[in-house]
Formats: C-alpha cells, sequence, structure tokens
C-alpha cells in the first residue's frame, strides 16, 4: 500500500496509510512551537565610490601621482587605473612598469599606440582606444571617471563614458595652448565633464564663461605641484648618481614637443636645432610627447646629440627624477607646458620658442622667442645671465602651491552622484550685450 510521508517541525517522520477514494480523517497533533530572541540583521555599510583614473603617458602621469595617492589611502574609495597610449610602447619607454611599482591597481592595459609618425595615426589611436576602453569600463564600471589635461587619447574614455552615462572629472581645464590640437581637446573634456578642478583662478572663470555651472568648478591648482611640497627630491650628487653625469654650468634641460596645430608639425624645429647646436655648455634632452612628428624630432636629438659634446637624452625620467633636475639645471628651453607650470616654483629661467604655448598664463620667468635661430640664442643668453635669475628671487607661481592632490580626492569622494550627470544650462546675455547679429 502506499504511504506519504510528512515531515512535522519536531523532525519526526511519520506513516499515514492510504486508502482509494478516502482522505486520511485524522488531524495530526500541532507541532511544538519554540520561541528565539530576534536577532537583527547587521548593519551593511555602504559600497565604496568606485573611481576610474586614466592615464596615458609619463607626462600626465607625473600630475596624477599624489591625487592617485590620497585616492589609493581613502577609506571611501575604491580605485582603479586604466593605462593606455605610450605608457605601453617600448619605443616610449614602457612607463606602466612605474605605474605598477607605485602600487596602484590596475583595472585594464590599453594597448592603442601606433607606432607611426602621422596624424592619421593620432586618429586611428584614438579608435583602438575607444575599442578596448569600451570593454574595460564596461567591466569595471566607476562611479566617477577622473581624466586630465589636453592629450588628444583622452577623448577616447570621455566618449565611451559618455556613451555609458558615467560621469567625468577633468583636470587642468581652461587653459590655453593656441599652437597645438590640445587647446580644443582640453576644451572639448571641459564640456563632457561633470565635475572640474582647475590650475588657476582664470582658468576658473574661463569654465564658467563655457556654460559650467560655478558649484561644479574648483581651483585646485596644478597636482603636479605637489611633489614640491610632497616627495623627497634628489640632491645633486645623487641625481648625478642616477643621470650618470656631472653637472658643469650652464646646464639646461631641453623639451620640445611637435607643434600639433601646424601642418608640418615640425616646422619650427629647423631653427630650434640650429640654436642649440651653437648653444654654450651641456644640454639635457628629454622625449617628446607621442605625437605627429615626435619619431622625426628624435631623430634630430640623436643626430645633435652625436654631433654635439655634452648632449645627453632621456626617454623617460621618473617624476622625482624629473623635479629633481629641474631644481639643479640653469635654465629650460623648448616648447613644452613644464617649462611654463613647473619651471617656476623654482624660479627658473625658461625659454619658451614659437606658438605652441601660445596664449597659456605665464609667470615672469618665462622669456618668450620666435622660432628663429637668432632669437632664440638671444633669449638663452638672456636666461642663463645672473642678473636675471636674481630678479625673480621670490616670485610665486601662478599654478599653485602644492596641495591640489587634497582638494581632489576629498571632491571626488564626496560629491554627490545624484542628478550629476544633468547640466542645467546657463541664462543667455540679453540680445544687446552679445555683441552679434539679431537672428
Amino acid at each position: 500500500m502506499p504511504h506519504n510521508f510528512s515531515v512535522y517541525a519536531t523532525g519526526r517522520t511519520g506513516r499515514i496509510p492510504l486508502k482509494v477514494g478516502f482522505l486520511p480523517t485524522a488531524i495530526p497533533k500541532r507541532p511544538r512551537v519554540y520561541t528565539f530572541p530576534v536577532i537583527p540583521p547587521p548593519e551593511t555599510k555602504p559600497a565604496k565610490r568606485r573611481i576610474g583614473v586614466v592615464t596615458t603617458s609619463r607626462a600626465d602621469y607625473c600630475h596624477l601621482y599624489w591625487p592617485l595617492r590620497e585616492l589609493a589611502a581613502h577609506p571611501d574609495v575604491e580605485l582603479g587605473v586604466f593605462i593606455l597610449g605610450a605608457h605601453l610602447s617600448p619605443e616610449f619607454g614602457l612607463t606602466a612598469a612605474e605605474i605598477e611599482r607605485n602600487g596602484f591597481p590596475i583595472q585594464a592595459r590599453i594597448e592603442c599606440l601606433l607606432s607611426s609618425d602621422s596624424d592619421t595615426g593620432m586618429a586611428k589611436t584614438i579608435g583602438m582606444a575607444i575599442l578596448g576602453l569600451a570593454d574595460a569600463l564596461t567591466q569595471w564600471r566607476p562611479d566617477l571617471l577622473l581624466l586630465i589635461a589636453d592629450r588628444y587619447e583622452m577623448l577616447a574614455p570621455a566618449s565611451v563614458a559618455l556613451a555609458l552615462r558615467i560621469p567625468m572629472a577633468h583636470i587642468e581645464g581652461g587653459e590655453i595652448s593656441q599652437g597645438a590640437i590640445d587647446d580644443q581637446v582640453r576644451n572639448a573634456l571641459t564640456k563632457m565633464a561633470h565635475i572640474h578642478f582647475t590650475s588657476t583662478p582664470s582658468a576658473r572663470r574661463r569654465v564658467i564663461a563655457m556654460g559650467e555651472e560655478p558649484w561644479r568648478v574648483h581651483r585646485a591648482g596644478a597636482p603636479s605641484l605637489d611633489h614640491l611640497t610632497r616627495s623627497q627630491l634628489l640632491g645633486r650628487a645623487a641625481l648625478e648618481d642616477r643621470l650618470r653625469f656631472k653637472f658643469a654650468p650652464p646646464t639646461a634641460l631641453v623639451a620640445f614637443h611637435p607643434v600639433t596645430i601646424l601642418r608640418d608639425t615640425t616646422q619650427e624645429a629647423d631653427a630650434f636645432f640650429s640654436a642649440l647646436a651653437q648653444a654654450p655648455g651641456q644640454l639635457v634632452f628629454v622625449y617628446p610627447n607621442a605625437d605627429a612628428g615626435s619619431y622625426a624630432l628624435i631623430e634630430r636629438t640623436r643626430a645633435l646629440a652625436e654631433a654635439r659634446r655634452d648632449t645627453h637624452l632621456f626617454v623617460n625620467l621618473d617624476a622625482v627624477t624629473y623635479w629633481s633636475l629641474l631644481g639643479q639645471v640653469d635654465a629650460m628651453v623648448g616648447n613644452s607646458s613644464s617649462g611654463i607650470m613647473e619651471a617656476a616654483s623654482f624660479a627658473l629661467p625658461t625659454v619658451n620658442v614659437g606658438i605652441r604655448q601660445q596664449g597659456r598664463e605665464r609667470a615672469p620667468n618665462i622669456i618668450d622667442a620666435p622660432a628663429e635661430t637668432e632669437s632664440v640664442l638671444a633669449a638663452l643668453r638672456r636666461a642663463l645671465d645672473p642678473a636675471f635669475r636674481e630678479s625673480l628671487r621670490g616670485m610665486a607661481n601662478p599654478y599653485g602651491n602644492g596641495t591640489a592632490a587634497q582638494t581632489i580626492a576629498h571632491v571626488l569622494a564626496t560629491v554627490p552622484l545624484d542628478g550629476l550627470l544633468v547640466k542645467q544650462p546657463m541664462p543667455l546675455p540679453e540680445d544687446a550685450g552679445t555683441g552679434g547679429p539679431a537672428v
């Protein structure tokens, strides 16, 4: 005869015989009931805020190092670093290894930099980066994505984050460099971002004038300057050991990049290298950025180093070595933003050549020279004049005082995320004040 099985709360099992056509009439005894004290579920801590940071080269990593340190140490932040571009290129020193040594959590390595010396290669690099970042940012989707400055590769993470509705924060918007496509890249990133960290008060006003709500725009200063107050810089002897040469005055640091706004991005190079061939003392070169024309500039630099005594070329210098070098050389020459933003902290005379940094806010240590051989030589002579160096004593750097990282990390960790994606339009000026034709 078939049986069914009934399990009561006591855990005992009993057999109830079944008869065809009949249901059992006996009602089993009510199971014994036990009462226990109610224990509330443990309180759950709010999830950490995921903050992603994108770095493309040694140049922006120097600026991002201390913000990354602050974010990594913040108890309410889960940090993820996305590295791409020149960081993963053997030709530019494989600087991803430095990020690994520093111990930052790397979420993805996006190989996208084409071994090319053309603007077409730059455009394709953006496309390759978009493809890789689309998967990487989908897999590890941050609550906020931090971008910096004006490198063309930064258009890739900004485009992907826009499509994925990831709020963006941007460092160093509102600045000007009319001689490079960086100017347009920087402004595009500003309009795509939702939180802004500017280096100077005038840059903050410029970002607001572009239509960004004032509460979104924070004047933090340039984060690269935090190295001056927080990093242990090398003394002269230790720096000489690391670089493997002895300083002999005058020594000039050289940083010269392609002028990407020009159709021929190396158009200013002839006059520049002609001047350096005649310059006195030691020259210490650092590699140019990975832009169209960079390979041609590298070849020009190598040729000069072979023909000229006391000429040294470095593919990459880590941030501490580079900052230590700024403190030991007698002048800087080239067209790098570093000569304007960082050199001012050392009151270092800097010859700014050509149009690349045209329009950028600058301190009294800058001597502007057109890309003409004699003009560059004359400016370098003035920079090496002890009287000019003495005139800079006590000057201030308009780009900050070395406290940017703390401001950046605090805002990123605490800014409310609800509604951050929706920007409110700024009111239009009255028609009479526009100065333009009526439409």
